[in-house]
């Protein structure tokens, strides 16, 4: 973030601190719990927000070398995401032009060859057949029509984007918007390396995970000894365009921030910038790097999701060399798992509570606040994009929310 935004979100702040106010959506929204149980609405989400929909599926770091790949199945086909020889990102079906089966197995490795482990038909990190046993025996093929399949696919800003669907768009200048394409650059995600990765299956819909992420209203309650001690609570910056949004958490440090020259500002000292991009994905760049949260719905089961978090440590402290940089990146992963824990025993446990009450019909509807914009934004979003109607702005509520 230019350090010019940065002095205008920690001011908004400062005020926002002073006057005892915060961010105000300007009105409530009513929404359906229904957009968290229903099948049919999960099954239109599945098609729509993640089999037809470009994603970013990790960093830069996630592939650090010339052959390193790592496979996801997480948007409904097998993905084999690669490092060429030339240093190139590339994806492809994981899945062998033979007969079908997974090429590749492992979840993330270093790999010149993929082979089959069916008949050893073998791929190079092009995609490119290079190896086909006993092809006297099999019959007259081209290599060259066998490679397998690509996936529209590219890496900008340090992030790794893909399309599940081969023959789909990925479209990233209108995923990214101006803004975000102008902004992230500015955070130097590509120089980032990966230490610590963590994976919830949680009996929560993928919904109710996002919607933890959007505001901080619950950190004196939910996090009283936790993230409150870090935070000050109900205040933020947030600002939207599109399908996206960005929030700017409070850190405490800002209350001894405010009384330096504006010149020695630091967002990642006062506030945790949040950037929601559409529809799965919550990045958090940091004073040490980053946290990278995506939120997969489960196959069958609105109830369910499964979130992947991954930290990223800023490549020049990884860099740093003697027994205090090794002390500093113990000191940064302890740090790293014990807010993924956070999220896991308190924000997802949370959500699990949510879900069984929408699971039981307990009501018929949640309310979100004027000081939760982020939830209004998701969820307008959600429904503008499925072409529903499950949610609507009120400017007050009476008798049994329930019953709205």
């Amino acid at each position: 973030m230019r350090h010019d935004e940065q002095v205008r979100q920690m001011k908004l702040l400062i005020e926002r601190l002073d006057a005892g106010t915060n961010v105000d959506a300007g009105e409530l929204r009513v929404q359906s719990t229904r957009t968290y149980t229903d099948t049919e609405q999960a099954r239109r989400e599945r098609d729509l927000f993640f089999a037809k929909t470009t994603h970013c599926l990790g960093m830069s770091g996630d592939l650090p070398e010339p052959g390193s790949f790592f496979t996801s199945d997480d948007l409904g086909l097998p993905i084999l995401a690669t490092r060429t020889a030339e240093g190139e990102f590339r994806a492809f079906v994981n899945s062998c032009r033979h007969r079908g089966a997974l090429v590749e197995t492992e979840a993330r490795g270093t790999k010149r060859r993929f082979v089959c482990p069916f008949h050893s038909w073998t791929y190079d990190t092009e995609g490119a057949l290079v190896g086909l046993p006993k092809s006297e025996h099999f019959g007259d093929v081209d290599p060259e029509c066998l490679g397998l399949r690509p996936l529209p696919a590219e890496e900008r800003h340090g992030l790794l984007f893909v399309h599940p669907d081969p023959d789909g768009e990925l479209g990233l200048d209108e995923l990214l918007g101006e803004w975000f394409d102008d902004e992230f650059p500015t955070w130097n995600f590509a120089t980032m390396i990966p230490i610590n990765r963590d994976t919830y299956d949680t009996a929560c819909n993928w919904k109710f995970a996002m919607d933890t992420f959007g505001e901080t209203y619950h950190f004196s309650s939910l996090h009283s000894d936790t993230l409150f001690n870090s935070f000050h609570g109900n205040v933020q910056c947030y600002d939207d365009e599109g399908r996206n949004h960005r929030m700017i958490l409070c850190r405490r440090e800002i209350d001894e921030m405010r009384h330096l020259p504006e010149s020695e500002w630091d967002i990642t000292v006062a506030g945790l910038p949040v950037y929601w991009l559409f529809p799965n994905i919550i990045l958090m760049p940091f004073r040490a790097g980053a946290f990278l949260v995506r939120a997969y719905p489960h196959p069958e089961d609105p109830g369910r999701h499964t979130s992947r978090i991954g930290f990223y440590m800023k490549g020049e402290l990884a860099q740093a060399s003697g027994p205090e940089a090794a002390e500093v990146q113990d000191m940064i992963a302890t740090i790293a798992q014990g807010f993924a824990e956070i999220i896991r025993d308190e924000d997802y446990a949370m959500g699990a509570s949510q879900q069984a009450a929408a699971n039981a019909g307990s009501l018929e509807s949640v309310v979100f606040g004027r000081n939760e914009p982020a939830l209004h934004h998701y969820h307008a979003t959600y429904d503008a994009e499925l072409g529903v109607e499950s949610g609507r702005a009120v400017d007050a509520l009476t008798g049994e929310p329930g019953r709205v």
